[in-house]
C-alpha cells in the first residue's frame, strides 16, 4: 500500500511537472506539499532525509484491484483477478450451503428410533415425521429459496452497508461469547465428553485450508488501514487484532473438542435444540432461545454478506473478461454477469453439502494465492516498481522486515508444498477411498 501511494504521488508530481513545463511556466523546485522534490534525489543529496517520507505515506485507500492494476503486468493482473474470482464462488458456495444446512437442521424434526442424539442422522431419513422428504431433498430446497430472495441483489449495487456490518459484526461477537460460554460451562458440569487425540496427522491438510479461510482478511485490510491517522501504530494494532482473533480461535476449537462427543462440520449445528453434541433438552425457554440463536446464526450472519460477495464477484469477473474502453451491450453487462456469479456457486452447493471440502478446497487452493502468492508477488513487483521509478535512495518506513529475497522464495515455495499436501490428501481420501497418512 505504501509503494502504491509512493508510484501514485510521483506519477501526480510529474505530471504537473510536464503540465507547468508545456505550459512555458517555471517548475518551482518543490511540488504542492513542501518537501516532496518533483523528481528523486540522488543518494547523496542533503535533502534525501527530510523529503523521503512524504512519498510512502498512507494517504488514500487503494485496493488491491488496484495495487495489481499498478505492479502487475497485463498476465499477472488476469490472473489475479482470475484467484479472486474463484475463491469468491468457494465463498458463495459455502455461505449458501452453511445457511441451507442450518435451515434443514432446525426445520427437519424426526429422530429414527434407533439413532441416538449423539448420532448422525444420514441425509436418506425422512425430513418431518410421515413425510416423503428427506434431509438432502430439504437442504436442497432451503438451499434454493435462499439463492432465489438473496440471487436477485447482484443485478444491483449494495451502497452504505455500514450499519449493517455493524449488526453483523455484533452478532458474531455475541455468538462466539455465547458459543465458548456454553461449552466451558459443559465443560465445567459434565466433564470431558471427546474422545480426542493429541496429534492427528491426517488432519494436518484439512487444518491448513481451514486456517487459510478463516484468516483470510487480506482484501478487507486496505478499508482498515486508511483510516488510522497515526500509522505509526500500525503494527502494533495489528498484532493486537491478529492476537485477539487467535484467541478466539483458539477458545472455540479447545472448548468445543472436549465439550462435545460428536462435532458437526458446520460447528454452531452442536448448540441447536437437536443438536448432535448435546442430549440434554431444557425447559428453560431462555436456553431454548440461545439454542436456536446458534443454530440459526449462519443464516443471519452470511445472508447479509451473500448479495455483497457476490456483487464483489460479478465486479471481478467484468473486470476479467471486459474491457473498460469497449461499450458492451446491456445483455453482457446487465444479466449474463449477475447470472455466472451466482449459478455455479448454487450448483456447487447443490452438488454437495459437505462443507469440510468446500473450506478445504476453497481455503488451500484460491485462498492459499490470495493469503501467500499475491502478496509475495506484489512486494516483489512493488520493489522493482518503485526501484525504477522513484530510486533506491528514497527509503520506505513501511518495508517489511523480512526484506530479503530469499523470504518472498520461502513463501512461494511454502504455498507449493502445502498445495501439494492437500492435493495427495484429497485423491487419497476421495478419489482412491484410503486414508492420509
Amino acid at each position: 500500500m505504501a509503494s502504491a501511494n509512493a508510484v501514485l504521488s510521483w506519477q501526480r508530481i510529474q505530471q504537473r511537472r510536464r503540465t507547468l513545463l508545456s505550459t512555458g511556466e517555471s517548475a518551482p523546485s518543490n511540488s504542492d506539499s513542501e518537501d516532496t522534490p518533483l523528481v528523486p534525489t540522488t543518494l547523496g543529496s542533503p535533502e534525501r532525509h527530510s523529503v523521503t517520507h512524504r512519498y510512502y505515506d498512507i494517504q488514500e485507500k487503494i485496493e488491491m484491484g488496484e495495487m495489481a492494476s499498478i505492479f502487475f503486468s497485463k498476465t499477472g493482473l488476469t490472473m489475479f483477478y482470475l484467484c479472486f474470482a474463484i475463491y469468491l464462488y468457494g465463498d458463495l458456495s459455502i455461505y449458501g450451503a452453511a445457511v441451507a444446512k442450518s435451515l434443514a437442521d432446525v426445520a427437519c424434526t424426526y429422530q429414527p428410533a434407533n439413532l441416538t442424539c449423539n448420532d448422525t442422522i444420514p441425509d436418506t431419513e425422512a425430513c418431518w415425521e410421515g413425510s416423503e422428504t428427506n434431509r438432502l431433498n430439504a437442504y436442497r430446497i432451503f438451499l434454493t429459496v435462499f439463492v432465489a430472495v438473496l440471487g436477485p441483489f447482484v443485478f444491483f449495487n449494495v451502497q452504505k452497508t455500514k450499519y449493517l456490518q455493524l449488526l453483523t459484526s455484533v452478532m458474531r461477537w455475541l455468538a462466539f461469547t455465547i458459543m465458548i460460554v456454553y461449552a466451558a460451562r459443559k465443560l465445567i458440569v459434565d466433564g470431558p465428553q471427546g474422545d480426542t487425540s493429541a496429534v492427528n496427522i491426517a488432519g494436518v491438510p484439512a487444518l491448513f485450508g481451514a486456517c487459510v479461510y478463516s484468516f483470510m482478511c487480506h482484501h478487507s485490510l486496505p478499508s482498515l488501514v486508511s483510516p488510522i491517522a497515526n500509522k505509526s501504530t500500525l503494527n502494533r494494532s495489528l498484532s493486537l487484532d491478529y492476537i485477539l482473533i487467535a484467541v478466539f480461535y483458539l477458545l472455540l476449537a479447545l472448548t468445543g473438542s472436549f465439550a462435545f462427543k460428536h462435532l458437526d462440520d458446520l460447528y454452531t449445528l452442536d448448540f441447536g435444540p437437536r443438536g448432535s453434541g448435546d442430549c440434554s433438552k431444557s425447559d428453560n425457554i431462555f436456553m431454548i432461545m440461545l439454542e436456536y440463536f446458534l443454530a440459526l446464526f449462519p443464516v443471519f450472519t452470511l445472508s447479509t454478506s451473500f448479495p455483497i460477495i457476490a456483487i464483489t464477484l460479478r465486479n471481478n469477473l467484468q473486470s476479467l473478461f471486459l474491457n473498460d474502453k469497449t461499450n458492451y451491450n446491456f445483455c453482457i453487462r446487465k444479466l449474463i454477469f449477475p447470472v455466472m456469479a451466482v449459478l455455479p456457486p448454487f450448483l456447487i452447493a447443490l452438488a454437495t453439502k459437505d462443507l469440510s471440502i468446500l473450506v478445504g478446497i476453497t481455503g488451500s487452493y484460491a485462498g492459499t494465492g490470495i493469503q501467500y502468492l499475491i502478496p509475495t508477488f506484489l512486494v516483489y513487483s512493488a520493489r522493482l516498481k518503485t526501484n525504477g521509478t522513484i530510486g533506491p535512495g528514497v527509503s520506505n518506513k513501511f518495508a517489511s522486515p523480512f526484506k530479503s529475497t530469499y523470504w518472498l522464495v520461502f513463501v512461494t515455495m511454502w504455498s507449493i508444498t502445502c498445495m501439494a499436501l492437500v492435493s495427495i490428501n484429497l485423491i487419497e481420501k476421495y478419489i482412491l477411498g484410503v486414508t492420509f497418512i
